[in-house]
């Protein structure tokens, strides 16, 4: 695959190189970000990215997991395991074809709902090669590489580049990977991915299943615990949003509330029922509204949309994002006055949070395992609050923000330093 170049700054052509000019020290001043094309994940990777101060020289590779046919019955196998079971279909197909011409039949090709045939034709694939041969042949002119990289799929990617070019790249893996840490410069992940190793997750845990659940080896020092998930939502990216937005935001009536629909998950399961119980809420809310905007995500189910816009679609207060571009995501971040979020986005709570504004959270009491232990650690915070329907909306409360993202930059910061390197000033 080709890596998606983004832009770059002007190249340096006078004066001494600053990798020579730092000393004793290496200075990295790229970044390569290994995604599974899931925005969850890859925001994460490039909010941490935007923290180090490279957001301006990264490469973005991919690895995408196929659709269709039968890959979306073993679904749970590695990509690995797909790029063989492809090699065996070609290998099948190919001979199928052979006989077909020499019966004079028309082949006959399977759509899938990507667009390709059968097998891999069209995943784009990160090349461990092609990044260990770049970190290697550049090392003395550029520096070290560093290497980002979340999802489960992106692991054997990872690592490989960490086995291949130790020398040359620092690798963090963010999410807990499910595998020996020692396969990474740093593993960054929520605490609670460590859920199954305290004594509620043990109690819920058969004896004989303990040795499969990971993680099974506490947190080591290269590993940075956070509270919520990475993102790329800072001061900066506020005060941008905020002017790129002002024209349709600042005209609304306060007290502005925002309300992020998403969608069930394994460990926060729901259905109609919590899209009666919110619209519930919001209706008794609705008098100590200015105005309301409601966003659904990719995830929400549609008998959960339908529930929400038949209930609140006709109120003058209440207004629907259509899934038009553009995304008024990060407008609302910025204008809110508080925040109505569903208790299975981890991502979108934790966007939420990094504002410093009210945070309220429906349907946390339906959510089990690590989940539950997220939601307890805001709550002992004082960071979010259940949403009941009896709140007073212009009545404003604060806490300090969420800054996972500076504080998982600042522990790279002192991981490189320790090695022997550092980032560009």
């Amino acid at each position: 695959m080709r890596p998606i170049r983004l832009p770059e700054p002007p190249t340096q052509t006078m004066g001494v190189p600053e990798i020579f000019a730092a000393g004793a020290y290496s200075v990295i001043r790229r970044a390569v970000v290994i995604g599974n094309g899931y925005p969850g994940s890859e925001n994460q990777c490039v909010g941490l990215v935007r923290a180090l101060g490279l957001s301006d020289k990264h490469v973005l590779y991919r690895v995408t997991r196929p659709r269709g046919g039968i890959n979306e019955w073993l679904h749970w196998l590695p990509v690995s395991v797909h790029k063989k079971l492809e090699y065996v279909i070609r290998q099948i197909c190919g001979y199928s074809r052979l006989l077909s011409a020499a019966r004079g039949e028309k082949p006959v090709c399977h759509p899938l709902e990507n667009g390709g045939n059968v097998g891999l034709s069209s995943v784009l694939e990160a090349d461990v090669r092609q990044i260990v041969t770049m970190a290697r042949e550049t090392y003395e002119k550029d520096g070290p590489l560093l290497v980002v990289a979340s999802g489960r799929d992106t692991i054997s990617i990872a690592s490989s580049i960490k086995r291949l070019a130790s020398d040359n790249v620092f690798v963090v893996q963010i999410q807990h990977p499910r595998v020996h840490l020692n396969r990474f410069d740093l593993v960054i992940t929520p605490r609670h991915d460590y859920y199954p190793l305290t004594p509620e997750g043990q109690e819920k845990i058969p004896q004989f299943l303990r040795r499969w659940i990971t993680p099974c080896e506490p947190p080591d020092g290269h590993v940075v615990l956070t509270t919520g998930a990475l993102h790329q939502i800072d001061s900066a990216a506020l005060r941008s949003a905020a002017s790129a937005w002002h024209e349709e935001f600042a005209p609304l009536p306060k007290p502005l509330v925002v309300v992020n629909v998403g969608g069930p998950t394994g460990c926060c399961r729901y259905g109609s029922d919590l899209a009666k119980q919110l619209t519930a809420h919001l209706l008794n809310v609705l008098v100590s509204c200015g105005s309301i905007r409601i966003s659904f995500s990719m995830r929400t189910p549609e008998k959960v949309s339908k529930i929400i816009i038949k209930e609140l679609g006709n109120n003058p207060k209440v207004h629907i994002w259509d899934g038009e571009e553009p995304n008024p995501h990060l407008g609302h971040l910025a204008w809110a006055d508080a925040f109505v979020v569903t208790a299975d986005s981890i991502s979108l709570i934790s966007e939420a949070c990094s504002t410093g504004k009210p945070v309220y959270v429906v349907g946390a009491e339906r959510c089990t395992w690590k989940f539950t232990d997220f939601h307890k650690s805001l709550r002992e915070r004082g960071v979010v609050r259940p949403f009941t329907g009896s709140e007073d909306m212009s009545d404003s409360w604060s806490y300090p923000p969420l800054n996972d993202t500076a504080e998982a930059a600042s522990r790279v910061h002192e991981a490189l330093a320790e090695r022997g390197w550092k980032l560009r000033p």
